[in-house]
């Protein structure tokens, strides 16, 4: 059996599984300190399914812990950023498109080193090692226990960032250092930040994944922790500690995941509807689709592995008002304060979930309460929500043909009916619990996306070869187990703006995990 679990800013979700069936779901509020919500969902889950904590062979947890301490600039580290690439690279700095207080959180510790590579991988400089050595003291003097490494077109040239660590551990101890090649993509900025902020979340990493461990310990569960990776696969729980960053938008792909288990489709348009947001991704080949445009965390622009989903403010407590004969849908909403504020509990503001409970959609609270609503004001305002929704699915779709939709998430029952452009609306059975159905059903993965020249590799075939032995490489170190990882993705894209044969190839593999 397996317990996947999903800890989102507001509950707390858990799903129990046993031989890919679901036995049963639970959801309880979100604590801050996150393990003792954790603690409690996993013992209402086992205590409506009958099972016991001797039955569980691995629990999985997908995560927004990480992202929203950086979005809310929480519980971060001093950051020494160190950047190879003189006497070129210097023209944008580390850190000159962060806010002012995230720059001053994370402390300006900027070094600026000889060395670097041409996109080609060829030298143009030599790594300055005796700055290095001379950038380690001024680190260990400072005290700085986490460091960020980038090098101009790294992902072509993994050997200069991996020297540059070699160097910098030998003066340094207990320090943590994370390598811009193995969080980010091509773009030095970009993929700097994704490192940078990567290390900010060390030591939170190194403080609340054991604490995860030590609480299913607690529990009497013999059983080892994975996490959930943003592509919809699974990390050990050390590879997560050591990559933090990878977690942040895992629960919205665990929804996919989810969806498609529940569903048993393996193309369609997710919803995942909450109490605040609704989020819109696409299932591809049973997989979330990537976006490939640079994404925004808190405010800094990054280029690591996210899946394509657009939010919007429409979910189980967004607030509605009437002015000048039109529906107003939010953007605010009353959030965890639904049974405080809503009109089906006695309070005093119009949500969505009143709208649907009057049409009959979900049955919560005090029906009574709804009495004076308008048939008219009720049919207005599902239009409306309808609307909203069909305009944001028509945003993710690649083509005009109608796909098929799965409503998932805590308000999936919010909308009824058909959505215009959607073959099919779905509404599976455990929908509530999806993002931890998806956390529990996640294989490990593996990823390899750099350049690759092909000449210099001795043709496309040996290069990609290389790639996918990277990709089901870095799936083992994950925690997959040899001989069962499989390549699920390739994709190359040509540089056809460079006089070259660099070609940047994608990988991605998945396999079972090690215990099963």
């Amino acid at each position: 059996m397996r317990i996947g679990i999903d800890v989102g800013g507001t509950n707390t979700d858990a799903a129990l599984l046993q031989d890919f069936r679901v036995l049963a779901g639970a959801k309880v509020q979100t604590t801050e300190d996150v393990s003792s919500g954790v603690i409690s969902v996993i013992q209402r889950v086992l205590q409506t399914s009958g099972n016991s904590e001797n039955d569980i062979s691995a629990v999985m947890v997908g995560t927004t812990h990480f992202v929203n301490a950086f979005v809310q600039r929480k519980s971060l580290l001093n950051v020494a950023c160190v950047r190879v690439g003189l006497p070129m690279g210097s023209g944008i700095p580390p850190l000159v498109d962060w806010p002012d207080e995230l720059r001053q959180q994370i402390g300006e510790h900027i070094y600026m080193i000889g060395g670097g590579s041409y996109f080609d991988g060829t030298d143009y400089a030599p790594l300055d090692e005796q700055a290095l050595e001379q950038t380690a003291l001024d680190i260990k003097a400072k005290g700085i226990v986490s460091v960020a490494i980038s090098a101009v077109f790294s992902p072509v040239r993994t050997d200069i960032e991996l020297r540059a660590a070699e160097i910098l551990a030998r003066h340094l101890d207990n320090v943590n250092i994370t390598l811009s090649h193995q969080v980010g993509g091509i773009g030095l900025v970009e993929r700097e930040n994704a490192a940078i902020i990567n290390a900010s979340l060390q030591a939170l990493s190194h403080k609340v994944i054991p604490t995860l461990q030590q609480a299913i310990s607690e529990l009497g569960i013999a059983a080892p922790l994975y996490l959930s990776h943003n592509d919809g696969t699974l990390m050990s729980a050390e590879y997560a500690m050591q990559y933090p960053v990878m977690t942040c938008n895992a629960s919205v792909t665990n929804s996919i995941r989810g969806a498609a288990f529940l569903s048993g489709l393996s193309d369609a348009i997710i919803v995942d509807i909450g109490g605040t947001t609704t989020d819109i991704g696409c299932l591809s080949k049973g997989f979330a689709r990537e976006t490939s445009n640079a994404s925004e965390i808190g405010d800094v622009r990054t280029n690591f592995s996210m899946p394509d989903v657009l939010s919007i403010a429409l979910g189980g407590g967004t607030c509605i008002r009437e002015k000048n004969n039109q529906i107003i849908l939010g953007p605010d909403s009353v959030g965890f304060k639904l049974t405080q504020k809503a009109l089906v509990f006695g309070g005093d503001t119009l949500t969505t979930s009143d709208i649907a409970i009057a049409c009959g959609q979900m049955k919560f609270g005090n029906e009574s309460k709804l009495s004076h609503l308008s048939k008219g004001l009720i049919d207005k305002v599902h239009k409306a929500m309808k609307a909203r929704l069909e305009s944001a699915i028509d945003q993710l779709k690649l083509s005009a043909e109608p796909v098929p939709v799965i409503l998932v998430g805590g308000g999936a029952h919010l909308i009824a009916g058909d959505l215009k452009g959607t073959s099919e609306v779905i509404h599976p059975i455990n929908s509530d619990v999806a993002n931890a159905i998806g956390a529990a059903i996640a294989q490990v993965g593996g990823r390899v996306k750099r350049l690759f020249d092909y000449k210099l590799e001795g043709g496309r075939e040996k290069a990609l070869e290389k790639a996918k032995k990277e990709a089901i490489d870095n799936a083992v170190k994950a925690g997959a187990k040899p001989g069962t990882v499989e390549i699920i993705e390739l994709e190359e894209y040509p540089m056809t703006h460079v006089q070259s044969n660099t070609v940047d190839v994608k990988v991605r593999a998945v396999g079972q995990l090690e215990n099963f």
